[in-house]
């Protein structure tokens, strides 16, 4: 009988775990977090794309751990800002809060910044973009990697419930709503997550159906 297959998600973010376990929910394997392992402590994250901290991440929990490990980077990207917040979302504002600030905090602190900066932009120019980018690796190497990207707007105040991080500032166009104020099927079916991970799982699916490698 073949050994299970297990799969790591590199993140002590519950939001995102949700998000990406009900994605990968119908692939075989067993899907844990980092919270179901011993304390690794986290790597810095030095690169200078999502790219390249996903794949640092990546490498680094699947040789603490020694099973596959999938780590994903995200965030903002607004175009009146030079790219900004970018490969710093996480901690926009970090230096205007105690360390060890709990992720609540954190992401409010981070949306205030925001507002701030864009406060005397119009509307117009309030253009952003929400990327992720997965990488899978084992030990050794990267295996699997996918992006996904949504396009919007920064609104002027926080609106809705149903997400984390600046969910509650980001527009859809289309929708005339932020992503908090999506239903999760919804949210997961146009977010750049969502869109990332369902291109990981279809290329992770292909992987498991043609090799024997597992755990």
């Amino acid at each position: 009988m073949p050994l299970e297959r297990i799969l790591v998600l590199a993140t002590g973010n519950p939001a995102k775990v949700r998000e990406i376990r009900a994605v990968l929910k119908d692939l075989p394997l067993k899907v844990l977090s980092l919270a179901d392992l011993p304390s690794v402590a986290e790597p810095e994250e030095t690169g200078a794309t999502f790219a390249d901290n996903a794949r640092a991440k990546a490498l680094y929990y699947a040789r603490a751990t020694g099973r596959w490990c999938l780590a994903d980077d995200s965030g903002l990207i607004v175009d009146s800002l030079g790219g900004e917040p970018g490969v710093h979302s996480a901690r926009y504002a970090a230096d205007e809060l105690p360390a060890g600030s709990p992720r609540a905090v954190i992401d409010a602190a981070n949306n205030r910044k925001l507002l701030r900066e864009l406060a005397e932009v119009e509307d117009a120019r309030r253009t952003a973009r929400f990327v992720c980018h997965l990488a899978m690796a084992d030990p050794q190497r990267i295996v699997v990697e996918a992006t996904g990207m949504i396009e919007g707007r920064i609104g002027h105040v926080p609106a809705g419930q149903n997400g984390f991080g600046y969910d509650p500032l980001f527009l859809v166009d289309d929708l005339g709503r932020t992503t908090a104020q999506l239903e999760s099927e919804h949210k997961n079916s146009i977010s750049h997550r969502g869109k990332a991970t369902r291109e990981f799982a279809e290329k992770l699916r292909r992987m498991l159906s043609g090799s024997p490698q597992g755990d």
